[in-house]
């Protein structure tokens, strides 16, 4: 009975911990993953779209409220080269935005130099201290 006690309560911890930092990730060569059923019930993105700008690579997604309450969010470009490194992720930080009910919204972002070739957009729920 412990036993069963004591794993119940640990999938409970798991579960509270993994809906802090999980998301959707879509990609440019058209790949979506969902790390968190939940969330992408009420939030989604498509669209994306990339273009040359100069010698750099442009990005563009549209994040869109699936839900008619209001959403705090957070969303990061990351960008790659042609054999698949990130190129300066260290340097990308989170964005925040805000959507309101059904709101579509599109975001853009430039890469941070001439070897990107492609590029995902990852979005995730934002919390307040």
């Amino acid at each position: 009975m412990k036993k069963l006690l004591l794993a119940f309560v640990s999938v409970m911890v798991i579960t509270a911990c993994a809906q802090h930092t999980a998301g959707v990730m879509a990609s440019s060569t058209g790949e979506i993953r969902v790390d968190n059923s939940s969330f992408a019930s009420k939030v989604g993105v498509d669209q994306l779209k990339a273009r040359q700008q100069g010698d750099l690579l442009q990005g563009a997604g549209v994040i869109m409220s699936k839900v008619s309450t209001d959403l705090r969010l957070q969303y990061k470009f990351t960008w790659y080269d042609i054999n698949g490194y990130t190129l300066e992720d260290d340097g990308s930080s989170w964005k925040s935005l805000k959507l309101h009910g059904m709101q579509r919204m599109q975001v853009t972002a430039a890469a941070p130099n001439a070897n990107a070739v492609r590029y995902e957009i990852y979005v995730r729920k934002a919390f307040s201290n």
